[in-house]
């Protein structure tokens, strides 16, 4: 195979993480960089040349790069997206409004609803209906749908349209000819079809998906646009990839056409990571924890992927409150992600108690110890008064911190409202987002009935060694796992990840009852079609994998759950694998199983995989020449054993075999691992941080 240079880049809230794969070396480059939120592609490019200097390349040798961002969750949250028109089946424009009618808190006589992305005014009726066994009831009025596109476009000035008609989950026919007349009179307005951006049962939803895809359509087309530009100005013609929400890589088409793809698309890459990882190093029951400087991120990895989920909610008016947000027909890594980062802001809520985050201080003006601007007190300010930090080697002396004007901050905004000492204020703060990070794991692992006493926790992100150790021990964990350069562990997420993607379709029918045939076609359809897009992503044809699964109910029950199914063509034996299958999944969830009740299957998938690229973890600056791994001492405070002297560590000169105990801090440019005084670590051949705790 031929040898390429690929980079990876994660886009985050406060920073922008940099991996540099060289295959003619063997050797990884890191890099990080501030974020410039006001447009990401200055960092992108401004990162990409610093680590093309740091290997002496020139950019134009650079083969790919893998690209994820949050550009798409923001634009929904922050309601910055386009000026959208809705165009549906006559009677049924207010659907979106509806929703399912079912409150998300029963108790809230406040109840505020997530607004919708497309104003009653901008959703307009045509004449059309497709029943729900595919029949044409009401043929297309293909004059009415012209004028009302025009009117959108001509007289609403809107800059993007998204189509959903009744039922064409089963039938596409009437969307297609819309689409058809609407390409040929407006080729430069964004379209998003309802049919082919999320294919599925559940008419609200669907119509959600395919308003929030148009909704981000125009801004990701610029964004993407405007970047392929600028790395083509550097000589950089390869291919530019993007990271899906589910966990795979895709083009540059797919992600222009279908943008609501990359809803979860930055956090997924470190999902990816620790599956890498967990093979790594035989780790099969993993909890990934992904602290950056915006937000901390949880995920449950059992086996070679992560867990994953196809509905999703963007925007959600209450963090933790299901319901409460934009429903997604989606596939996405299942994780839970919060407010708890870095940058996290401490404050003092209403009722006089200490409050951490969400508000961050991001990348601008960022945490007072930047000297940038900050003047709130977050949570890496009270990691360097804790004295988890060094204010000489942040960024491996890149960016020196303010250890004085911490103190100022915590002092005025904290210690004297609460009338507390600093050194029990910056304890408060850290304490509360490792609970506020340890709470939201708790719920995360019990909605899947897992014990976090079962797994190990791989922390990475500039802030997750930090608070890793903190976080095992309120969740009774007993062994941390941290990779060598863990502070740019989600952007290698990006090159280790395969390319992969979900495909589905929905056809409602009882167990003993589907069309053999027809189901036999959908299979057949979906496959050619995942074929086609990862031989378009650089995948190989006969290196591609599919897996084959459905969600499926009993008759009658609200709800549904994804089951395994058998691959190759179904027959009639196929329907009793169908069932044992279905009723396995059922009893691992709910630990009962109801034979004397119908099942249903309801929608039909097809997970498609090529192989990932190998990567060899040989990180430039590996090779320096043997020298004492100890630093120095410097003071650390930690809750259950108060101020300890901590041995400091340099993380480049811990080799494989080397064993040491706490307390420590262990130091490295990107991040740094705090372990307390009963823990053991040891280093293994990848260079991975083993932490035992007593």
């Amino acid at each position: 195979m031929e040898k390429r240079i690929r980079v990876g880049v994660d886009v985050g809230g406060t920073f922008t993480d940099f991996v540099m794969v060289d295959e003619n070396r063997d050797e990884i480059f890191v890099g990080k960089q501030l974020t410039t939120p006001d447009d990401p592609s200055i960092a992108i490019i401004d990162g990409t040349k610093r680590i093309a200097r740091e290997a002496k390349i020139d950019p134009s040798k650079i083969h790919s790069i893998v690209h994820g961002t949050t550009l798409v969750t923001n634009t929904i949250i922050e309601r910055k997206g386009a000026k959208v028109g809705l165009i549906t089946t006559k009677g049924f424009r207010d659907s979106l409004e509806m929703g399912k009618e079912i409150r998300y808190d029963l108790y809230d006589l406040h109840l505020e609803a997530p607004p919708t992305l497309v104003p009653r005014y901008l959703r307009r009726g045509v004449g059309e209906r497709i029943g729900p066994d595919g029949d044409e009831l009401l043929t297309f009025d293909q004059e009415e749908f012209r004028e009302v596109a025009r009117s959108l476009i001509e007289d609403e000035k809107v800059e993007a349209i998204a189509i959903c008609f009744m039922h064409s989950y089963r039938n596409s026919a009437h969307e297609q000819a819309a689409k058809e007349i609407f390409i040929k009179e407006f080729p430069d307005v964004p379209l998003s079809v309802s049919s082919e951006v999320a294919p599925e049962i559940r008419e609200f939803e669907r119509a959600s998906t395919a308003c929030a895809n148009a909704y981000v359509q125009p801004m990701m087309q610029r964004y993407l646009s405007t970047l392929e530009t600028k790395l083509n100005s550097l000589g950089i013609n390869g291919p530019l990839y993007v990271m899906l929400s589910g966990g795979g890589i895709a083009t540059l088409r797919q992600a222009r056409e279908f943008p609501i793809q990359l809803v979860e698309s930055g956090p997924a890459a470190g999902a990816m990571a620790a599956c890498y990882f967990g093979g790594l190093i035989g780790e099969t029951n993993l909890i990934s924890f992904d602290m950056g400087g915006t937000t901390a991120k949880m995920c449950l990895v059992e086996g070679e992927r992560p867990e994953r989920s196809h509905d999703f909610e963007a925007g959600r008016v209450k963090r933790f409150k299901k319901g409460s947000g934009l429903p997604l027909k989606v596939t996405v890594v299942d994780m839970i992600e919060i407010g708890a980062g870095g940058g996290s802001i401490a404050s003092i809520d209403r009722m006089g108690l200490l409050k951490v985050g969400p508000r961050s201080a991001g990348s601008k003006p960022g945490p007072v110890c930047y000297g940038l601007g900050g003047v709130e007190p977050t949570v890496t300010d009270a990691d360097l008064h804790l004295g988890y930090l060094d204010p000489a080697y942040f960024l491996g002396g890149e960016m020196g911190l303010d250890l004085g004007k911490v103190q100022d901050a915590i002092q005025s905004r904290i210690s004297e409202p609460l009338g507390m000492d600093i050194q029990a204020s910056a304890l408060g703060i850290h304490s509360v987002v490792n609970e506020n990070m340890a709470a939201a794991t708790r719920r995360y692992l019990a909605e899947k009935g897992r014990d976090p006493r079962d797994f190990a926790i791989i922390a990475f992100g500039g802030a997750g060694p930090v608070h890793a150790y903190g976080l095992a021990k309120l969740l009774k964990v007993k062994r941390l796992i941290v990779p060598f350069r863990a502070g740019v562990t989600s952007a290698l997420g990006f090159l280790v990840s395969p390319p992969a993607i979900d495909l589905v379709r929905s056809y409602v029918a009882r167990l003993g009852e589907f069309d053999l045939d027809y189901a036999n076609s959908l299979f057949s359809e979906m496959e050619e079609e995942a074929r086609d897009l990862l031989v378009e992503a650089g995948a190989a044809p006969d290196t591609i994998k599919f897996d084959r699964t459905a969600d499926m109910r009993h008759a009658g029950q609200g709800f549904d759950i994804p089951v395994p199914l058998p691959p190759g063509t179904l027959d009639d034996n196929s329907r009793d694998v169908i069932g044992e299958s279905f009723y396995a999944t059922y009893h691992k969830l709910f630990e009962r199983v109801v034979k004397d009740v119908p099942i249903e299957l309801m929608s039909w998938r097809v997970s498609a995989m090529a192989p990932a690229y190998e990567v060899s973890m040989k990180f430039s600056g590996e090779d320096i020449e043997t020298k004492d791994p100890v630093k120095g001492a410097r003071a650390a405070y930690f809750a259950d054993f108060g101020t300890q002297t901590c041995t400091v560590y340099d993380r480049y000169a811990l080799r494989p075999g080397f064993t040491f105990a706490g307390p420590a801090v262990v130091e490295e440019k990107e991040s740094t691992t705090v372990i307390g005084p009963d823990a053991k670590v040891r280093v293994d051949e990848y260079l991975n941080l083993f932490v035992d705790i007593e």
